[in-house]
């Protein structure tokens, strides 16, 4: 049932003096023309029209939702706590950390390309180390220091990582604001009057109103114009009752599925966890195996097999490298090389070969490489990367994923026509990865 939103909530703003009005309608006309590309504007006035915010304005405590308790949802969570928000985390895993949380589980499907797969967020292989050293990986008020009894070294394990984000969480007390164990299934812009779900917006008149040249309907309320947001959650209820020790009653518990309403929406959902696949011609009548690295745990299960990895990134060298103790053969295979710098190729030549992108693959078992030698594989490993996913986030087509890019987002975090309410964190993949070396 759709959380009930007090009146007074609703219409806030709305007994502003006829003077103050005249303020916020001149800052919704600016607005407007922003977003129409009409207007000239300063930097600070750009900026501000861009994440729909008034610098006069007099700051208001909002109720927000931060999806994913990793470490942008931890920080997001506590700037918006130290502002005066009510915040919410929820999180679907049993702990913070996201992505840096080991799940040795891995998915039915080994390439997570079926959409209703059954997905497990963490792409951490055993092995892994962070490949940037512990200084550049911390909070800047928060440094990633070494611990007594734990791991010291400067390019740590991922249990370091995960167990520092715990640390952070403790430290600021946000582990009170997360909702472990709860998946996000559906977050979508809201403008009804909290009574009934059929006020969830379910067409395209919102984005054709607020795409409509100049604005001019919108100009009247623009300085307070409030995109709220509708949140469905699942809570897998088995789950915390057997955190509360109470297994008599978790046998059996139905989830709980909850829409609460939210002045904003700050995702953090991470993007390590849907796998991007290389294409290859004829591989849906190749008999072997095919995986994606975001499933990869350890090397034993590939021992005596001769194992073509695709991607030269951070993991795919640190899977090859773990790959020659057990495997028959690895062949390495990437767009391009240059081995005045891929310093490891010379120290493994014979057991790892490299090579350029597979050509095509045929039913005998066969790959072909674009370099001319071909060989017979038992599997295929794609550490071709990640693509952003936000399977629970309805737009009406205002915010996009298109070729491998969000948008339209002001700095990567904010999109203008739904700022401030809605926003993004932790997009870019060349900020920070968990990628490793070893």
């Amino acid at each position: 049932m759709v959380e009930a939103v007090s009146s007074s909530t609703r219409n806030r703003g709305s007994s502003r003096s006829s003077s103050a009005n005249t303020g916020h309608n001149d800052y919704g006309r600016k607005k407007c023309e922003a977003l129409a590309g009409n207007s000239n504007l300063n930097g600070e006035d750009e900026l501000q029209m861009a994440i729909g915010s008034d610098k006069n304005a007099t700051k208001q405590s909002c109720k927000v939702a931060v999806i994913g308790a990793g470490a942008a949802g931890l920080v997001a969570a506590r700037e918006l706590q130290r502002e005066g928000h009510e915040v919410v985390v929820y999180e679907e895993g049993e702990k913070v950390g996201g992505v840096w949380l080991y799940n040795s589980d891995v998915e039915d499907d080994p390439l997570g390309l079926d959409p209703n797969r059954c997905s497990v967020h963490s792409s951490m292989y055993a092995s892994l180390r962070t490949n940037l050293p512990r200084e550049l990986m911390g909070y800047l008020d928060y440094p990633f220091l070494p611990r007594e009894g734990r791991d010291v070294r400067r390019f740590p394990r991922h249990e370091e990582v995960a167990s520092y984000l715990q640390d952070f969480a403790e430290e600021f007390n946000l582990l009170l604001l997360v909702k472990f164990c709860t998946k996000v299934e559906y977050v979508g812009i809201y403008r009804g009057d909290g009574n009934t779900e059929a006020d969830i917006v379910n067409d395209s008149s919102f984005k054709q109103q607020l795409l409509r040249e100049g604005c001019e309907d919108l100009r009247e309320d623009s300085a307070n114009l409030e995109t709220r947001w509708v949140v469905r959650t699942r809570e897998r209820r088995q789950a915390v009752e057997k955190e509360r020790d109470v297994l008599n009653f978790a046998t059996g518990c139905e989830d709980q599925v909850t829409d609460v309403i939210f002045d904003a929406v700050v995702i953090c959902n991470g993007h390590y966890s849907q796998p991007r696949v290389a294409w290859i011609p004829g591989l849906e009548k190749w008999p072997g195996k095919q995986m994606h690295s975001h499933n990869y745990r350890i090397a034993e299960p590939f021992r005596d097999k001769v194992v073509v990895v695709i991607g030269n990134g951070p993991s795919g060298i640190d899977i090859s490298l773990e790959l020659i103790s057990v495997a028959k053969e690895v062949h390495f295979c990437a767009k391009k090389w240059d081995l005045s710098k891929d310093l490891f190729w010379p120290l493994h030549e014979g057991k790892l070969q490299c090579h350029l992108l597979v050509e095509l693959v045929t039913e005998d078992g066969t790959v072909h490489f674009q370099d001319g030698i071909s060989c017979h594989v038992d599997v295929i490993l794609h550490c071709t990367g990640y693509l952003y996913s936000f399977p629970f986030l309805d737009t009406h087509g205002i915010v996009t994923v298109e070729n491998s890019a969000v948008g339209p987002l002001f700095e990567h975090v904010f999109p203008p026509l739904l700022a401030p309410s809605l926003s993004f964190v932790g997009l870019p993949f060349k900020a920070s990865g968990p990628l490793i070396n070893h």
